[in-house]
């Protein structure tokens, strides 16, 4: 999976097309992202005894093929390759060539 937490990423398909935001968790085994501000659901929370029934709106999670990496230093979005800089392998925009990690 190209996406990581802390990525900022573009959604190319979906009810959200367009939006864009910071990757909050990257679920790898199941090849999904939790993206802020990006797919919100209302989940409804039982009263307990301390607190009061309520609606909460919380992202949900959307397939990783549904966003793309979005390079700031291109300002758009981008494919992510790999290369090998000094004996490690570091993720490369396909855009501009610059290593991201």
């Amino acid at each position: 999976m190209n996406i990581k937490k802390n990525d900022t990423v573009l959604v190319i398909s979906g009810k959200d097309k367009g939006k864009r935001g910071k990757v909050l968790v990257a679920m790898p085994k199941t090849e999904m992202v939790i993206v802020e501000g990006v797919n919100i659901q209302t989940k409804h929370a039982k009263a307990k005894q301390q607190i009061p029934a309520e609606i909460r709106k919380q992202e949900g999670p959307i397939h990783v093929s549904n966003v793309m990496y979005y390079d700031s230093k291109a300002k758009a979005p981008t494919r992510i390759g790999y290369k090998i800089v000094s004996g490690r392998k570091k993720r490369v925009s396909k855009k501009t060539g610059q290593v991201i990690d």
